[in-house]
């Protein structure tokens, strides 16, 4: 948690393309390479169609995951915010 930068919701994924992984259905796993920045992104997104957390490490490294029940990721979601903010906060 301490190299976590930042912890939002989205609604889409960036443009990007696989290097490694897989689709299947509504489902996109593995290692893409964001065409704007050129950087390597991980993804990890059991249902494309709901939101999606994106997590930025050390200002470069981004995640974007979801599971499969939208409840679970906003409760997922809540739990890392705050973890997060209370991060911030103790460095501070």
């Amino acid at each position: 948690m301490t190299d976590l930068d930042s912890v939002i919701l989205v609604d889409k994924l960036p443009e990007m393309e696989r290097s490694s992984g897989f689709s299947w259905m509504a489902k996109e796993k593995g290692v893409f390479r964001d065409t704007v920045t050129n950087s390597k992104v991980y993804v990890f997104v059991d249902d494309l169609r709901q939101q999606k957390i994106k997590m930025v490490y050390q200002d470069s490294l981004k995640t974007f995951l979801n599971l499969q029940d939208s409840l679970q990721t906003q409760k997922l979601y809540a739990i890392l915010h705050k973890e997060l903010s209370e991060n911030h906060e103790s460095s501070n």
